[in-house]
């Protein structure tokens, strides 16, 4: 008795039909910062091991976690590093120290001296927050307003 039967015809196989291409999907979003806002404007760092003589300049946000010696000249957000080692002066819109500072300050809006950081030199700003913990050998001057010069 045989089981399988010869008898039985092959076809032949029919060519397979195309694939349809993937359903196009939208371009991912950047993730969103935690207030909602996307972060597109983020600044740049300077991170330890960098060692810079002459000026920085900068547009928006910065942090400095490294040596600088020189002047560091901005209209934005300075940040300084735990582990950064300023040897000039620093104009910018608004600052905060973590690290060492041996210069002066001026903030057109805000410096903020941290806990653990030092700073050497005298601090401009209208508005100045310097934490228990922080090192500060200067004098401050917390000026609301640029006074207009003087009439002739």
């Amino acid at each position: 008795m045989q089981m399988f039967s010869s008898s039985r015809k092959t076809e032949p196989a029919a060519p397979m039909a195309p694939t349809p291409p993937p359903p196009q999907q939208p371009a991912a979003k950047p993730n969103p910062t935690p207030n909602g806002a996307t972060d597109i404007n983020k600044g740049g760092t300077l991170s330890s091991g960098v060692s810079i003589k002459g000026t920085v300049k900068f547009q928006k946000e910065l942090l400095i976690d490294c040596e600088v010696e020189g002047r560091i000249d901005s209209q934005g957000r300075l940040t300084v590093g735990k582990q950064a080692r300023i040897k000039g002066d620093i104009k910018t819109r608004s600052v905060i120290v973590d690290g060492n500072v041996n210069g002066n300050i001026t903030a057109d809006e805000r410096c903020e001296l941290r806990a653990g950081c030092t700073v050497n030199g005298d601090i401009e700003a209208p508005r100045l927050v310097v934490d228990e913990a922080a090192s500060f050998v200067g004098s401050a001057k917390i000026a609301t307003q640029k006074q207009p010069p003087a009439p002739a």
